[in-house]
């Protein structure tokens, strides 16, 4: 696996790539951070040295591109591993669309799992391809922000990064 690191107005940001694709993209101040990246190199059974190929130049484009407010949707190959639920929650997290949120509640109802609530928070928090796949859009049912491995100060930049290019009525009250 290759690791690069990553410059973003909300801090560096470490993407990782196998030949299939980008199989890790985080904050590179997050605590769980060497956790992730033992976890990916038992499952990919492959060495993490420092490194690009153009699954991470493409990133570091469509990165650029979405800071800047001009891309919405991520067209990365990704090589996700998780748990048959997890990739369920993360898969459902990719519907959410750009300048949106969703609670976790209305999440676990759209996988017809409505008692599944703290299941959905947990693999949400599993998730290692920060922005690509928008945990960010996941909000409390109350409408607060809760619960975002890079810091809730970095949820609510990219929420209203998102409301502020997505063409949608932006209110910076409801945080």
């Amino acid at each position: 696996m290759l690791v690069s690191r990553i410059e973003t107005q909300i801090g560096t940001m470490i993407a990782g790539s196998v030949e299939e694709g980008i199989c890790m993209f985080e904050f590179s101040d997050r605590n769980t951070l060497e956790a992730e990246f033992s976890d990916i190199k038992k499952y990919l059974q492959q060495e993490i040295t420092e490194g690009e190929n153009t699954h991470i130049k493409n990133l570091r484009i469509q990165i650029d591109e979405y800071f800047s407010g001009i891309r919405k949707v991520f067209d990365i190959p990704l090589v996700i591993h998780g748990t048959v639920f997890q990739k369920m929650v993360w898969n459902e997290l990719l519907k959410i669309p750009y300048g949106s949120t969703i609670s976790y509640r209305q999440q676990a109802d759209a996988l017809k799992s409505p008692l599944s609530i703290r299941a959905v928070a947990g693999a949400n928090g599993m998730n290692r391809t920060a922005i690509i796949i928008p945990c960010h859009r996941v909000i409390g049912s109350n409408g607060s922000l809760t619960g975002y491995g890079g810091g809730l100060h970095r949820k609510k930049w990219l929420l209203d990064h998102e409301k502020k290019h997505s063409g949608l009525p932006f209110d910076n009250t409801l945080f």
